[in-house]
């Protein structure tokens, strides 16, 4: 019987968790399904059943099938990319990719989706989610913090700092900025991060004068 779902999510099939154009379904049948609530889109031509919790495996297999093969093993998604990754940020317009400054990126800039930026990163820097190397959330909040506008980065710091299984704290992201020797934007970066610190300064203070109220008379 056809139940209008793709295969691998009827009952003696295992689920699958994520859709893109390929043999079994073309990027047409994609949308109509999706125009029909039987997937829902995830990023750019992927999509996933209704329902499914996304994570960050999820996201980043999704980041990797829109960077072309040649240069999927050279770049890592960085910056607000990678804080969508993390579930931090909304999906980015285009993939902001990172390529060591050790390899050439001359023959990487013709991806189309992606934005290139040369940099300097650590082997603890770095992790692989998804097939997909991404900056660890330390290093995201860093790069956010000073290569983003502030309207933008403050509230993507705001989560990277409120999710704890990240493991990114104010005080550990400040020492890391304050860390980067000479480069631009540094001080802007600091001042994003004093806003972040008054912000939370005054959420416990208001949190503090909640919990000292008296309780409300019985009625």
């Amino acid at each position: 019987m056809d139940t209008g779902f793709p295969p691998s999510q009827q009952q003696d099939s295992p689920a699958q968790e994520l859709y893109s154009p390929s043999p079994l379904f073309t990027w047409a049948e994609l949308q109509s399904m999706a125009a029909d609530g039987v997937l829902t889109p995830l990023y750019e031509k992927s999509f996933t059943p209704p329902g499914l919790a996304v994570t960050p495996r999820l996201r980043a297999r999704a980041a990797a099938l829109v960077v072309p093969d040649r240069i999927r093993r050279k770049v890592i998604a960085g910056r607000m990319t990678a804080a969508w990754i993390y579930g931090c940020a909304d999906a980015p317009e285009r993939l902001s990719l990172l390529v060591d400054a050790k390899h050439r990126i001359s023959s990487l800039r013709s991806a189309r989706a992606c934005i290139l930026h040369e940099v300097r990163l650590g082997q603890l820097d770095v992790v692989s989610i998804g097939g997909l190397l991404v900056t660890t959330p330390l290093r995201t909040a860093v790069d956010v913090a000073l290569h983003v506008e502030a309207d933008r980065a403050v509230p993507a710091l705001r989560m990277l700092l409120s999710q704890e299984q990240l493991g990114v704290r104010l005080r550990l992201l400040t020492l890391a900025v304050e860390a980067f020797p000479r480069v631009p934007y540094k001080k802007a970066a600091l001042r994003k991060l004093t806003a972040l610190a008054l912000q939370q300064d005054a959420l416990q203070q208001d949190a503090l004068q909640t919990d000292a109220l008296p309780p409300k008379a019985a009625a």
